[in-house]
């Protein structure tokens, strides 16, 4: 068995049936991706549209491939034929090009709205107040060919774990909050709380995450020449 193939039974083994893993292939080549997919793997993340439609273009089509870096609303349409879920949209503009090239491609395209948790500036994301005006908007309930699928959100990069908590707590009371008062629309199914990545998942299940992103401690950590 693979170190790769190893990594990933220890994880699965250590995750509750409630959590389901995105494995993080970004700058990952495709024979590490095929080392994981033969391990049973199906599910792989992205933070760059090029790489993701190369892979996807590569690779076998029952991969479900998750967008989870920042989107620039110019280059949706290169992955609106295939992409499985969306998971950092921040704004509603972003929202509404994604809805119109669904619509082209006659699909619906899952999303996971971001919410800023972090004591960081460089992170994206609502506000719990700007999320719900985005949901009570004439604009968002216009949207046909997207569907809300959840929240997402990172915590500040630090050692200090009550920090962390607090913010994956935040972000776990925003998600019920959704869940309880916006599933009656047509457009939100918010079933998913995607939280946690190799240095903090373990915490994030304990604050009510249902989607982990682990990249390194799958992958390791080197950086591979991609396979063109």
């Amino acid at each position: 068995m693979s170190t790769i193939a190893e990594n990933l039974k220890r994880i699965k083994t250590s995750l509750p049936a409630t959590v389901s893993l995105v494995a993080v292939s970004k700058t990952k080549p495709n024979a590490a991706i095929l080392e994981a997919y033969d391990a049973g793997q199906r599910v792989f993340g992205e933070n760059k549209i090029q790489e993701m439609t190369d892979k996807y273009d590569a690779l076998p089509k029952d991969i479900a491939w998750h967008m989870i870096g920042h989107v620039q609303r110019n280059k949706v349409k290169y992955m609106a034929p295939f992409v499985a879920l969306i998971h950092a949209v921040d704004s509603l503009r972003l929202l509404v090009e994604i809805d119109k090239q669904a619509k082209l491609n006659n699909r619906t395209i899952s999303c996971l709205l971001q919410l800023f948790i972090a004591d960081e500036e460089t992170k994206f994301g609502f506000s719990e107040q700007e999320l719900f005006e985005l949901l009570d908007s004439a604009e968002f309930k216009a949207l046909d060919n997207i569907k809300i699928q959840g929240l997402m959100g990172m915590a500040t990069f630090t050692d200090n774990q009550e920090q962390i908590k607090q913010e994956f707590s935040t972000l776990h009371h925003s998600f019920k909050k959704v869940n309880q008062n916006y599933n009656h629309l047509p457009n939100v199914n918010c079933d998913t709380l995607s939280m946690g990545m190799s240095n903090d998942y373990t915490l994030a299940i304990a604050c009510g995450s249902t989607l982990v992103r682990i990249g390194s401690t799958i992958f390791g950590e080197r950086n591979y020449e991609l396979n063109k």
